[in-house]
């Protein structure tokens, strides 16, 4: 029975990766770390899992939780890694964490684009990026894995086999996002408020996210050469569910739809979860939202000849929480796919 710790377990993607593996029987979740809510039962807090997951909160003491389990899966924001990560490391605990922390080959990027000296840079030649689909192998063998953000995944998956196959330029690539309301976190910050979201739709972030570096050093080590990109993400007045549009100059002329479709298909055939969406079918959010799988369409518009990428996901999904379990699954020598062939909500 594997036996797993999950630090920062009462935000969103915490309560997602409950859900999930609340219910598995190779897995036994044996600490829940909330400071906020120490001592309370977890199903106090999301009464959804009541009679189904109601061990009490434990609180942040590293010595503690360490000798519960031998998998940690860290939910916290960025910069706190400093506190947590390097001991369970010196503990002998593998580690998956959400922040973005370790998600950077370059420290001097991480502190550039997150105002903040990092907290642990000691750590980042450790650190595997945890999209499967790029690093499945390594993420095997991983100590320290960093999921990947939810944009990031849309965003390269959508542009993967293209720029890996040289179909595309590597200049110009624009990206045009949006995310639910659930990608901010469990917050009551005023702007997210619903009276300010409900029928409301925004761009955010528009030149300076986060997120666009992180992209960025993706692509370019697929393309192995510098790509920058235009990354514009918005907000939609729905709970969960992201969507990128990708736009990519082809590199030679005379490409269509179907050529690139092909191409799309063969590159993806042996990855679970990644769907290649028939020639005239676009993904859209409810196809997606409480799965672990994206949807990717192409569309060649062949009097600019450029190549137009939609793809969707479900950002507390392979966003962030299902795609960490189907790291956990790989680290820990399990079928890559268990618990997760779920299909998505819809409804």
């Amino acid at each position: 029975m594997l036996k797993v710790g999950i630090i920062g377990a009462t935000g969103y993607v915490g309560a997602e990766i409950l859900r999930l593996l609340s219910t598995r029987k190779d897995i036994e979740i044996t600490t829940i770390v909330s400071n906020s809510f120490v001592g309370q039962p977890y199903s106090s807090v999301y009464p959804s899992l009541r009679g189904v997951f109601d061990m009490p909160c434990d609180e942040l003491d590293i010595d503690k939780v360490a000798q519960k389990a031998d998998f940690f899966i860290t939910a916290l924001p960025h910069g706190v890694s400093n506190d947590v990560i390097p001991s369970l490391l010196e503990k002998g605990k593998r580690v998956i964490d959400h922040s973005a922390d370790f998600r950077f080959r370059d420290v001097a990027v991480y502190e550039k684009w997150y105002k903040a000296v990092h907290p642990a840079p000691q750590l980042i030649n450790q650190a595997v990026y945890g999209l499967p689909e790029l690093y499945r192998d390594k993420i095997k063998a991983a100590r320290l894995v960093a999921d990947p953000g939810c944009y990031p995944t849309c965003s390269i998956l959508g542009i993967l086999p293209a720029l890996k196959e040289k179909l595309v330029s590597t200049k110009g690539i624009i990206i045009d996002a949006t995310s639910g309301v659930s990608g901010a976190g469990r917050k009551s910050e005023l702007s997210y408020a619903f009276c300010e979201l409900d029928e409301n739709f925004k761009a955010y972030g528009v030149s300076n996210h986060r997120h666009t570096p992180e992209i960025e050093q993706e692509l370019s080590l697929i393309a192995g050469e510098e790509v920058l990109v235009s990354f514009t993400p918005h907000l939609a007045p729905i709970k969960r569910g992201m969507l990128a549009t990708s736009y990519l100059n082809l590199a030679k002329d005379g490409v269509t739809t179907q050529d690139v479709h092909d191409l799309y298909e063969e590159f993806y055939k042996d990855e679970p979860f990644i769907r290649v969406l028939p020639v005239g079918q676009l993904p859209e959010t409810k196809y997606v939202a409480g799965s672990n799988y994206i949807d990717i369409s192409v569309v060649v518009e062949q009097r600019l000849n450029r190549l137009i990428v939609v793809s969707a996901l479900d950002n507390l999904g392979k966003g962030s929480a299902s795609q960490a379990i189907q790291a956990l699954n790989l680290m820990a020598g399990l079928d890559e796919t268990e618990g997760l062939l779920t299909p998505a909500l819809y409804l």
